[in-house]
C-alpha cells in the first residue's frame, strides 16, 4: 500500500472510525476510595494540566475538522474532537467525584492545522510516556484495580489517536508534495524535537509552581510502592506496553516510530551502564 493514496487514507481514517466505543463519563462504574487511595489520587500533581489539555484539545480539534476538505478525513479529526472532549468530561467526573484540585485553563489558540500537527506530536510523546507511568502504577498498586480499569479504555483512544494521526500527517505531506523518505522524516524530526522541547517546558514549569494538592510535610504517599523504580525500568515499562498496544493495529498502518527508538537507544545506554556498575561492585566485593 502507497502511503498517501486513496487506499491508504480509506485505511487509516475507516479503521479509527470503525473502532470508536460509545460510553459517557457519567455511567462510568467510578468505585468509592479508601481513605489511602483518595490521598495518593489527590497527591498527583497533574489533574489541572491534563483536564485543560483534553479539554481545549476537543474544541480546536472540532474546529480544524470544519476547515478539512475531505469529507472522511473531517469526519475522523471531528470524531477525535469528540474523543478529546470525553477525556476532559472523565476527568471532570472524576475531580467532582473524589474533590480533586483542578481547574481548567482556556486556550486562545486558534483551530489551525499548526495546532493540529503541534497537538499531535506533543500526543505522541505523552502517550509513550503515559503507557509505562500506567502499566508500573496498575503493577504497584498505587490506585484501586477498579478504578484504573476505568481508564484503560482511555489509553486504547490515546493509542488510536497517536496512530490515526502519524498516517494523517504522512498523507496530508504527501497530498501537499512532500514525498519520499526524506521529505517525511526532515520535518518528522525537527517536529519532535519542538514536541519534547514543550514537554519538558512545561514539565519544569509544573515542577517550579508546585501542583500537588498534598499536605506539605505529609508522609511520602508513593514512597512504598514507588521503590526499586529505575529509569532503565521505566523506559522497559514504556517499550513494552508501546509496543503491545501497537500490535492491535492493521500491519499496513504506519505507527508512531521516533520517540520509540529514542527510548531503546536510551535503555541500550543505561543496561551498559548497570553491567558496568555491577562488574565493578563484584571486583570490589572480592577486593
Amino acid at each position: 500500500m502507497q502511503i498517501g493514496s486513496e487506499e491508504h487514507k480509506q485505511l487509516f481514517c475507516r479503521s479509527f472510525i470503525e473502532t470508536h466505543r460509545p460510553y459517557e463519563p457519567r455511567d462510568m462504574p467510578w468505585p468509592v476510595l479508601d481513605d489511602v487511595s483518595l490521598a495518593r489520587l489527590r497527591a498527583i500533581p497533574v489533574w489541572s494540566m491534563a483536564l485543560s489539555i483534553e479539554v481545549n484539545a476537543g474544541a480546536m480539534l472540532d474546529g480544524f475538522a470544519k476547515t478539512e476538505p475531505d469529507a472522511l478525513v473531517r469526519q475522523a479529526i471531528e470524531l477525535q474532537g469528540y474523543e478529546e472532549a470525553r477525556h476532559g468530561r472523565i476527568l471532570g467526573e472524576m475531580v467532582a467525584r473524589y474533590g480533586l484540585t483542578a481547574h481548567t485553563s482556556v486556550s486562545n489558540e486558534k483551530p489551525t492545522r499548526e495546532s493540529f500537527v503541534n497537538f499531535g506530536y506533543d500526543e505522541c510523546v505523552d502517550s509513550f510516556a503515559g503507557f509505562g507511568i500506567f502499566r508500573l502504577a496498575c503493577d504497584a498498586r498505587i490506585l484501586p484495580d477498579s478504578l484504573t480499569s476505568l481508564f484503560l479504555r482511555v489509553m486504547e483512544e490515546e493509542a488510536r489517536h497517536i496512530v490515526f494521526f502519524v498516517n494523517w500527517i504522512a498523507w496530508d505531506r504527501e497530498r501537499a508534495g512532500c514525498r519520499g523518505p526524506v521529505m517525511q522524516a526532515v520535518p518528522t524530526l525537527l517536529e519532535y524535537f519542538r514536541a519534547v522541547t514543550r514537554r519538558a517546558k512545561s514539565g519544569s514549569e509544573m515542577a517550579a509552581g508546585g501542583g500537588s494538592s498534598a499536605t506539605d510535610g505529609a508522609i511520602n504517599l508513593f514512597e512504598d510502592v514507588l521503590k526499586g523504580l529505575t529509569p532503565t525500568k521505566f523506559l522497559r515499562a514504556c517499550i513494552d506496553e508501546n509496543e503491545r498496544y501497537m500490535r492491535g493495529f492493521d500491519a499496513r498502518l504506519l505507527r508512531p516510530r521516533f520517540i520509540p527508538a529514542l527510548a531503546r537507544a536510551a535503555l541500550f545506554v543505561l543496561e551498559i551502564v548497570e553491567r558496568f556498575r555491577a562488574t565493578l561492585r563484584r571486583g570490589e566485593a572480592r577486593a
